[in-house]
C-alpha cells in the first residue's frame, strides 16, 4: 500500500491541486451569485490553500512562456544579424570593386592620353611573376608573341618608365626592369635640361650621370627620357633627384633617383608595341625572314 501511495503521490498531489481549484472557483461563483458576501472560515481555508497552489502552477509556465518569447526574439535577431552581416559584407566587396574600377578608370585615362601624345600603340598586361634573384631585376606579363609583343619594346605604367621587354614566348613576355644594373636609358632633368645616362642599381634606387659644365641639377628634380637613345619616346617620367654625388676631380657628377614607378606594386603595364632599328641588333625577331632566303 505504501509503495502504490509513493508511486501516485505526483498524480494525487495534481488531483488534489486541481480539486482545490475548481472548489476555488465554485466558492468564488457562489459568493458572486450572493452579492459577494463573506465566505465562510472552510471556503475562506481553501482559497487561501489554493492561491499558492495555483502560484506554483502559474509561476513556471509564465517562466516557459517568457523563456519560449525571448528564445524566439533572439531567434529573429540572430537571423537579422546575420542578414545586416551579409549585407555589410556584400556592401564592402562592392565598395572594393568599385574602387578598383575608379583606379582602373584613372590609368586607362592616362593610358590614352599617353597614347594620344606618343601617337603609338599600347598593349596592357598583367605582372604574373617577379624575378626574386638580388642579381636580376625582372617581371614576367602574361602576353608574348602572339599578341604582338617583341623583345626590345619599351614597357611602361602611367607612373613613367617600367622597363624593356627582354624575351617572350607565345603567351608570355620578360621585362628587365630599369632597377637592373644591365638597364640604361638617357634622360634629361625636367627644369634645367641638363642630360645625362640613368642606370639600374639592382636596388630601388636608380643613378644619373650628367656632365658637369653648365649643368645644374638638384634635389627635388624630376629627371624624364629624353628620346635621344632612340628607345624610349621623350617625355616618360624616370624618377626625382634624392641626392647629389660629388666628383671634385671629374667631368661627371652623379645623382641618386627614386623612381616614378612603384616596382614593388606593379600589376598592369603597357608595352609599347614599337621597337627601335638598334633592336634588331640585339634581338632577332622571329617573324623576320631568314638570311639568305
Amino acid at each position: 500500500m505504501r509503495d502504490l501511495l509513493l508511486r501516485l503521490r505526483v498524480p494525487l498531489l495534481f488531483g488534489g491541486i486541481v480539486l482545490l481549484s475548481l472548489v476555488s472557483m465554485h466558492a468564488d461563483r457562489r459568493a458572486q451569485d450572493g452579492g459577494g458576501r463573506e465566505l465562510g472560515p472552510a471556503r475562506a481555508l481553501v482559497l487561501e490553500l489554493t492561491v499558492p497552489i495555483q502560484r506554483m502552477i502559474t509561476t513556471p509556465v509564465d517562466l516557459m512562456r517568457d523563456a519560449w518569447t525571448h528564445y524566439v526574439a533572439l531567434l529573429d535577431l540572430r537571423a537579422e544579424n546575420d542578414a545586416l552581416r551579409a549585407q555589410v559584407s556584400q556592401l564592402r566587396d562592392e565598395n572594393l570593386q568599385f574602387r578598383e574600377a575608379l583606379v582602373a578608370s584613372g590609368r586607362l585615362k592616362r593610358i590614352a592620353e599617353m597614347r594620344d601624345e606618343f601617337e603609338t600603340p599600347m598593349l596592357p598586361m598583367e605582372v604574373v611573376g617577379q624575378d626574386v634573384s638580388p642579381w636580376f631585376r625582372s617581371v614576367l606579363l602574361d602576353r608574348g608573341h602572339d599578341h604582338g609583343v617583341r623583345a626590345g619594346m619599351p614597357v611602361v605604367t602611367d607612373a613613367g618608365v617600367v622597363g624593356l621587354v627582354t624575351a617572350t614566348s607565345d603567351n608570355a613576355g620578360r621585362t628587365m626592369l630599369l632597377l637592373d644594373r644591365q638597364s640604361a636609358i638617357d634622360g634629361i632633368v625636367q627644369s634645367s635640361r641638363a642630360r645625362g645616362i640613368v642606370r639600374g642599381r639592382g636596388t630601388n634606387r636608380l643613378e644619373f650621370e650628367f656632365v658637369v659644365s653648365g649643368a645644374e641639377v638638384v634635389v627635388g628634380d624630376v629627371v624624364i627620357s629624353s628620346g635621344l637613345d632612340g628607345v624610349y619616346p621623350k617625355g616618360l617620367r624616370i624618377g626625382e633627384v634624392v641626392d647629389i654625388v660629388s666628383s671634385p676631380y671629374g667631368l661627371t657628377q652623379k645623382a641618386i633617383l627614386a623612381p616614378s614607378v612603384e616596382f614593388g606594386r606593379l600589376e598592369q603595364v603597357f608595352v609599347i608595341l614599337w621597337r627601335a632599328p638598334t633592336m634588331d641588333l640585339l634581338y632577332e625577331d622571329p617573324d623576320a625572314p631568314a638570311s639568305g632566303s
